[in-house]
């Protein structure tokens, strides 16, 4: 792992594509070592410098049941599986 996750939450739009049959476990690992997912060369960059600088952390995927982001606060506090809708 790069970073600590802190607490993990999902929101209600996350937890509708588990029931749909997506493992988030898959994607949250992903995160945690530095696959930022659908990202372009840019927002990749920022959070390469987010881990070091301990700034917030977001990771973009386009899953066989939509799109799911992952945030992990700045703080580490907190990393939170949810929808773009959602945000």
């Amino acid at each position: 792992m790069l970073f600590p996750p802190g607490t993990i939450v999902a929101t209600p739009g996350a937890l509708e594509l588990v029931e749909q049959g997506l493992d988030l476990r898959r994607y949250l690992t992903r995160h945690l070592h530095g696959d930022w997912g659908d990202l372009d060369t840019h927002d990749r960059q920022v959070n390469h410098r987010a881990v070091v600088q301990r700034l917030r952390i977001l990771s973009a995927y386009d899953t066989p049941c939509g799109k799911l982001w992952i945030i992990t606060e700045a703080d580490r506090s907190v990393t939170t599986l949810l929808l773009p809708s959602e945000y």
